[in-house]
């Protein structure tokens, strides 16, 4: 999927193992303060594991991730991580290099998910959760509309310490209200 300005949201396949280790590799450090995976992911098996578990999750209409390719390069990782299509909703989520920040990239990748779930996932309810003290993360949902809903105490487990959670969803109505 295009996304703009040399952006580009592909399926992940088991090539991009590879590189998705080398990104994991270099951001590590800074991955590990936001997020519960990057020490699980350890070496190119790790990496070629994850994306098999993400391709069977799609096969199943259970999730959707892409790389995000920008410039030639994989940059970052951005989909639904969880599609519930029962109830119409899907979360999403996302991480990006830190050598990529600062280019708008995350809210044109984030844009064109929730565009893609309501157009072609026909969802009625679209999810974002970020750590509290993650600003970053959530500025994306909150430049796009999203309400905030409300924190989920202690969530997720970072290393020795639990995390409260934002909590921010969009309606299929709300977002054909604001002609995106």
């Amino acid at each position: 999927m295009k996304a703009g300005r040399g952006l580009e949201l592909r399926p992940l396949y088991l090539r991009d193992a590879k590189a998705i280790f080398a990104l994991v590799e270099t951001n590590r450090e800074r991955l590990r303060r936001w997020l519960p995976w990057p020490d699980a992911n350890r070496s190119v098996l790790d990496s070629r594991a994850y994306i098999l578990r993400v391709r069977a999750l799609q096969r199943r209409g259970a999730a959707q991730s892409f790389g995000l390719w920008w410039q030639g390069a994989l940059v970052g990782v951005a989909g639904f991580v969880w599609i519930d299509p029962i109830n119409r909703s899907g979360g999403i989520g996302y991480w990006l290099a830190q050598e990529a920040e600062g280019h708008g990239l995350m809210t044109r990748a984030v844009t064109t998910l929730v565009r893609h779930g309501f157009r072609t996932l026909d969802l009625n309810r679209i999810e974002i959760r970020a750590g509290v003290r993650n600003l970053r993360s959530r500025a994306i949902p909150q430049r796009l509309g999203f309400r905030r809903e409300g924190t989920l105490r202690q969530t997720e487990r970072l290393a020795d310490r639990y995390v409260d959670h934002a909590v921010y969803a969009l309606l299929a109505k709300e977002w054909r209200a604001a002609k995106r």
